[in-house]
């Protein structure tokens, strides 16, 4: 459908900083969705967390997976409710491939539709009407919140349900005094994305509720969920690591001193020996929200 709105996640040299999954965003690549299958693989434990916590009346039979990225809760919500379809809409092409090679390689290419749209567009595809309307990571990066979230109103059946999924942030990784050479580099790093952030994704870490409301919902229910997992659990956290580091210094470069900047290079050097994919005391701190609401 037509792009009505073209706006960037891009730092230099074209890298995406966020971890949303591409509500409205028509460029994709390779790194963004190694990013996204490796959240979806570390975090699978709470993603199921929260399909089980949905304060559902009944099982749902269609769900729409806005910002569906390459897959992530379209899986998971397949998992938890057996008998359901999901309609998954991106704006990415290469994330639903790859979404629709995923359906295939585990036999649920039947139960899942993908369509490619744009959050932002006054006019959005006809997505039937579904029980649920799930959205993670992706409504921070909407243009006109109020309005995607008055078409979301509109989308969903009588009794629907609307879970909004959220990060406070961009994980983190790496201990408070590591690396050893300039402890503390990883919270300078994120410190020096938040100009970028503040133009380019300013709802990112928003109190959706009022906003909900505002829109003609009603939240029955908010859970915040704090994410620990120590390194030792998943072989992924490196990679995770790696991926989401090398990606950070992408836009933090340029207000990074000289220093810091070689610590970040010396971690992302996969020859170092202190290489993110070397290193034993990594593990994922993060926090994620979710909102559950109804039509008022």
């Amino acid at each position: 459908m037509t792009q009505t709105h073209q706006h960037t996640r891009h730092g230099e040299g074209g890298h995406h900083l966020d971890h949303g999954h591409g509500g409205h965003h028509e460029h994709t690549d390779g790194g963004q969705a190694e990013i996204l299958d490796l959240d979806a693989e570390v975090l699978a434990e709470h993603m199921a967390s929260i399909t089980a916590w949905l304060p559902l009346k009944s099982e749902p039979r269609h769900i729409v997976d806005l910002g569906c990225g390459t897959g992530a809760g379209t899986f998971a919500l397949l998992e938890r409710f057996p008998d359901a379809h999901v309609t998954a809409v991106d704006t990415a092409a290469g994330h639903l491939q790859l979404l629709r090679e995923k359906a295939c390689a585990r036999g649920v290419e039947g139960r899942v539709r993908t369509v490619q749209a744009d959050l932002d567009s006054d006019h959005w595809p006809d997505l039937g009407r579904p029980d649920l309307v799930w959205a993670s990571a992706s409504m921070h990066h909407t243009a006109d919140p109020d309005r995607a979230l008055a078409s979301v109103r509109d989308l969903l059946a009588p009794g629907g349900l609307f879970a909004v999924v959220e990060l406070a942030g961009f994980p983190r990784f790496l201990p408070a005094h590591a690396p050893e050479n300039r402890p503390g580099l990883e919270e300078r790093a994120h410190a020096a994305t938040d100009s970028f952030h503040a133009e380019h994704v300013p709802h990112r870490g928003a109190d959706w509720g009022p906003m909900l409301t505002a829109a003609g919902f009603t939240v029955e229910a908010e859970r915040t969920i704090t994410v620990n997992i120590e390194g030792e659990r998943s072989a992924a956290i490196g990679r995770y690591a790696y991926g989401s580091l090398q990606r950070i210094r992408g836009v933090a470069a340029p207000a990074l001193g000289p220093e810091d900047l070689a610590a970040l290079d010396e971690l992302l050097d996969i020859d170092s020996p202190n290489s993110l994919l070397r290193r034993e005391d990594l593990a994922v701190r993060t926090e994620r929200t979710v909102w559950a609401a109804r039509r008022a």
